[in-house]
């Protein structure tokens, strides 16, 4: 089976968490958070948008880059940012891949994105909007990829609850 696993940097917004959490369950990705955190894990508004989901996860958690990449040395790691020069959509996503995003209000690190140019991607977007939701970014993303993997161990077709096909 294949491997997918969805890194959120220093997330800010609970329900963006939340959301994205949902995510990770209804598609098998793993769920990596990297501290510090803009919120508690028991917030209310975290736990509205994916408690339901909660129990469902894979989730990680990791003080700091460093430890997150000294966890996970053999991952293929894609930046996605709105500063990258390549269309997600144009790239291929081996397994292990690893769609890392960063903080809602300052995204990720220059530094990284700099030494990294290959593997930063953009969604596009017009240039007069700053940025996608970030749960919507990553959701784009995460279907994208099972698109290329032809939807591992993902229900394909739906049922009528009335009625017969």
């Amino acid at each position: 089976m294949s491997e997918l696993n969805i890194v959120l940097a220093e997330p800010r917004i609970p329900q963006n968490t939340g959301n994205i959490a949902r995510t990770c369950a209804v598609t098998g990705a793993k769920l990596h958070l990297i501290r510090p955190l803009g919120f508690e894990i028991t917030d209310k508004n975290l736990k509205r948008a994916g408690l339901d989901y909660w129990d469902k996860l894979d989730i990680y958690y990791y003080d700091g880059f460093s430890d997150f990449f000294g966890k996970n040395p053999d991952g293929n790691f894609f930046y996605f940012t709105t500063k990258g020069k390549n269309v997600y959509s144009e790239k291929n996503y081996p397994d292990n891949s690893y769609l890392i995003f960063g903080r809602e209000d300052k995204g990720l690190p220059e530094e990284l994105l700099y030494k990294n140019p290959e593997k930063c991607v953009r969604i596009p977007m017009r240039n007069d909007i700053r940025s996608l939701n970030l749960s919507n970014s990553v959701a784009i993303a995460v279907y994208e990829v099972l698109r290329q993997w032809d939807f591992p161990d993902l229900s394909r077709g739906g049922k009528l609850t009335q009625y017969d096909w």
